[in-house]
């Protein structure tokens, strides 16, 4: 919500007279509510917008025409943590010995939960063999989930966060586990699946994590619908990029964004009035 705020606060410093009102909501919800023109401005990750082009899960009919207007958070990176008592070192060890495991994935109608899913499926099994196993899936906000491993209700944790996560290094002061990693085959299965990119997270990130991670990041983008004019997205980009400082500085992670970052938005299509404001400040041909 804070960074919501931080782009709302960015505009008003251009058009002080606009009304903007930033409401907290599920991802998937927010790419509905501007496909069908409820809201102008929405943010979700530019994955789940090409899940909901195609029109599956966790959408159940197409969603044609949602179109990106920036990238504001290109490092949302798949973080896979197992407890040490759990004995859990890889994923592919979960399908093999048929392990119970107790798992916690984000909340449902957002791409971490999907992405989490999607980790099982790379993997030759699914939440319902996992089940069959004995084991449980808990779909919950990261902070509970963290929470739950804490206190000895779950094995597994799966979201998408940059690294290094604060989030993580506080838990890791009450929890010992492992960050685990994902083999090439993985990685390609999801990066086909969900149209993520491959990174590492280094050697080191997190104390507790002597060796890399490989693995696969999405992005954030805000979104229009492509309905909107032209003009109105290419006003809302030129203020973005008449005070990038300004919107660098309200949120840590929009300080690692360039103004270069803000195009890069696929597998989501630009709207056209967004291209037009990149390409006049020089960043598109």
């Amino acid at each position: 919500s804070a960074v919501g705020t931080a782009i709302g606060e960015t505009l008003r410093k251009e058009y002080p007279g606009i009304s903007f009102t930033y409401e907290p909501g599920r991802e998937a919800g927010n790419l509905v509510l501007v496909s069908q023109g409820k809201v102008q401005l929405g943010i979700a990750h530019a994955q789940l917008a090409r899940q909901a082009e195609a029109g599956v899960e966790p959408f159940t009919q197409p969603l044609k025409n949602v179109r990106a207007v920036a990238m504001i958070d290109p490092e949302a990176a798949v973080q896979i943590l197992a407890t040490t008592a759990s004995g859990i070192t890889s994923i592919d060890q979960i399908r093999e010995k048929k392990m119970p495991v107790r798992v916690a994935l984000n909340s449902k109608g957002t791409l971490m939960a999907v992405a989490g899913e999607a980790v099982f499926s790379a993997h030759g099994f699914s939440v319902k063999d996992i089940e069959s196993w004995g084991g449980r899936l808990n779909y919950v906000a990261y902070n509970n989930g963290l929470t739950m491993m804490k206190n000895g209700q779950i094995d597994l944790i799966i979201n998408m966060l940059a690294f290094p996560s604060s989030q993580i290094v506080n838990a890791a002061r009450d929890t010992q586990f492992k960050l685990i990693g994902l083999g090439a085959e993985a990685v390609d299965k999801l990066n086909k699946q969900l149209g993520t990119e491959t990174i590492s997270v280094p050697a080191n990130t997190y104390a507790f994590s002597p060796e890399a991670a490989n693995t696969v990041r999405g992005s954030v983008v805000v979104m229009a619908a492509a309905e909107m004019k032209d003009g109105e997205a290419e006003a809302i980009v030129a203020a973005m990029l008449k005070h990038f400082d300004f919107l660098q500085k309200s949120h840590a992670t929009l300080a690692r964004l360039t103004p270069e970052s803000l195009t890069r938005v696929a597998p989501l299509p630009l709207h056209p009035g967004a291209a037009a404001a990149y390409r006049k400040a020089g960043l598109l041909k």
